[in-house]
């Protein structure tokens, strides 16, 4: 963890609300996929927003971001040559065992940003299948990355891009024909990592969630974003996750 004074090198829209900046950190960050970082959008604004990494390309970074308030609002009308401080990396991220061969990716709404990290690193040795739930075909974006995965289902709820259906219910179809994978990564709206979850349990399926959750200092310090364990105990999403195994948080 670092916290770097980045400079912006694009900022812009790529769907409806939802906006991709690339930053040039100056030198080169050891990133896994599925971790986050914490950046300042100065002014009155004290506490950064915390958003998932999408790629990392050499010395650059990518995150995607959804526009929902004055922060966000802020950081989209930042321009190239902008310098801010970006902290990251930040949180475990996933992990993908040697056996485990073969991945299946579900994401939702601003959740598939992070599954764009997995399959960047490790969509050349692993059999992937990706499936992609979005609002309509206003909000459809990354298509060309999920596109490189083995599989891609693209679906979104009212039917205006792929199948009318959630990511959840596009990677149960798809395991009715036989697509068994090996584990399941998944990030999205509570109720769907829900759905996801009773799902894995009754098919026996590993699965690991990344939760999302509002945030204040992104390091564990202020248990802003603690969440409920299974086991009567308690985590802190910034810190002990995002990425959880899905037995163990409670949805």
């Amino acid at each position: 963890m670092k916290d770097y004074i980045a400079t912006i090198v694009k900022n812009e829209k790529i769907a409806e609300n939802i906006h991709e900046v690339t930053f040039d950190l100056g030198e080169k960050a050891n990133v896994r996929c599925g971790q986050f970082g914490n950046i300042s959008v100065e002014g009155t604004h004290l506490l950064r927003r915390p958003i998932a990494i999408c790629k990392v390309e050499d010395t650059k970074v990518t995150f995607c971001y959804q526009i929902k308030g004055e922060g966000t609002q802020r950081l989209k009308m930042m321009g190239a040559g902008t310098r801010l401080n970006v902290l990251l990396p930040l949180g475990n991220g996933f992990f993908v065992e040697e056996n485990e061969k073969k991945i299946a990716l579900v994401g939702g709404g601003v959740g598939v940003f992070p599954l764009i990290s997995v399959l960047r690193q490790y969509g050349k040795d692993k059999d992937v299948s990706a499936y992609i739930g979005y609002r309509n075909k206003g909000a459809v974006c990354g298509v060309d990355e999920f596109e490189k995965a083995n599989k891609f289902v693209g679906v979104t709820d009212d039917g205006s891009y792929g199948e009318k259906m959630n990511a959840v219910q596009a990677f149960e179809a798809d395991l009715k024909k036989g697509n068994r994978p090996d584990v399941v990564l998944a990030c999205g709206p509570t109720p769907m990592l829900r759905a996801l979850k009773a799902l894995t349990e009754k098919e026996n399926l590993l699965c690991y969630v990344s939760l999302e959750e509002r945030m204040g200092c992104g390091i564990g310090a202020c248990l802003v974003c603690v969440c409920n364990l299974t086991n009567g105990q308690h985590a802190r999403v910034c810190k002990d996750g995002p990425v959880f195994n899905a037995n163990d948080v409670e949805l």
